[in-house]
């Protein structure tokens, strides 16, 4: 039997046939949850919520709930989840607000521990892991390749940019430019994130450039306008990586549309 005798479906939730439901779980109106998707026992899912494929949520979560926003009147925001994420225990996702894109959203790929919450307007990427306890508040960016460490508070609105590492119970108050580590609280720079570019499989050289952006953004003591201009100017210095100049092109666009600042 894929659907627990005792779980709670409303008629108008669409499940594909292959949907797992654990005991005591709880379905809305405006569900949909695709094949392969399993969901653990005693959790609750409200809608408007779409879930893709092949994820794995365990016992407990609450997604889908209305954001934890003053300002919100009941107005039909969404909670998006993508395909083959793992989901763990006491998790709650809140769907959007009207005041911003409206959706809340995880991407595909991600390994998200117990009790971590995603607040209204969050935008996870793909192939994220965030740690036990991390909290995101509303309108947090994350993106790809990014690992938030276990008790890390992320302030409303920030962003962290690909291939990132937040630390154990970091404060991010400031956005996190693409491939750094940080740490603290204050929040501090340590650092760019040498051995998880080696394990996505960045060759030597295109890892020396991610070594010079961190130098010329963090060591050598340059204002941020004059660091954009040298990052700029790395443009082809690595002929024999292609991904090289996309690496550059991803921390300028990340530096000019900061609006909180950058951790420095």
């Amino acid at each position: 039997m894929l659907i627990h005798p005792t779980a709670v479906i409303d008629p108008s939730a669409e499940l594909d046939s292959s949907v797992v439901v654990g005991a005591y779980a709880v379905i809305g109106a405006g569900v949909r949850v695709g094949a392969g998707t399993q969901i653990g026992p005693h959790c609750v899912i409200e809608g408007p919520t779409t879930i893709g494929s092949d994820n794995r949520i365990h016992g407990h979560s609450s997604l889908g709930g209305a954001p934890q926003d003053m300002k919100y009147r009941g107005e039909p925001t969404e909670l998006h989840i993508g395909h083959r994420n793992t989901i763990r225990e006491f998790c709650t996702f809140n769907r959007g607000t009207a005041q911003d894109a409206g959706v809340t959203r995880l991407g595909d790929d991600n390994w998200v521990m117990a009790y971590v919450h995603l607040a209204h307007d969050v935008q996870v990427g793909n192939r994220t892991i965030l740690a036990n306890n991390a909290t995101l508040a509303g309108h947090v960016h994350v993106g790809d390749w990014v690992i938030v460490g276990g008790l890390t508070g992320v302030h409303q609105f920030c962003r962290i940019g690909a291939h990132a590492m937040t630390g154990f119970q970091s404060h991010v108050s400031q956005d996190v430019p693409p491939y750094m580590m940080v740490s603290g609280n204050p929040l501090g720079v340590h650092g760019f994130n040498i051995e998880g570019l080696r394990r996505r499989g960045f060759s030597r050289e295109r890892i020396g450039l991610v070594k010079q952006m961190h130098r010329l953004l963090y060591r050598d003591g340059l204002t941020l306008e004059r660091a954009r201009d040298a990052i700029a100017a790395l443009k082809g210095s690595v002929p024999d990586d292609a991904q090289a100049d996309e690496d550059i092109a991803r921390l300028l666009d990340f530096l000019a549309a900061s609006t909180r600042g950058i951790v420095r």
